[in-house]
């Protein structure tokens, strides 16, 4: 357990940036199931709508550290390539 006030107040900081990035990544990947349930109903238009909602989100993951940038870019060219070989 932490001892000096110093370790003390990281502590305190760890756990409120751990509930902050959580509740981030929760966000970001809600938005991703959004896009995956458009795909599987077979709706172009609708997971076309889902993803340029999610761009955005998995984007600000990357720019607060949620989300290493290469893997926010391999999610998205793997969402948009499944939602243009949509009929």
């Amino acid at each position: 357990m932490a001892n000096s006030p110093q370790a003390k107040k990281r502590a305190r900081q760890n756990e409120a940036r751990f509930a902050v990035n959580k509740a981030r990544r929760s966000r970001i990947r809600t938005f991703l199931r959004g896009v995956e349930e458009a795909i599987t109903s077979g709706d172009k238009e609708a997971a076309k709508n889902a993803l340029q909602v999610a761009q955005p989100e998995l984007m600000r993951g990357v720019t607060k550290g949620i989300l290493h940038k290469n893997t926010a870019a391999r999610k998205m060219s793997r969402l948009s390539s499944r939602v243009k070989a949509l009929g």
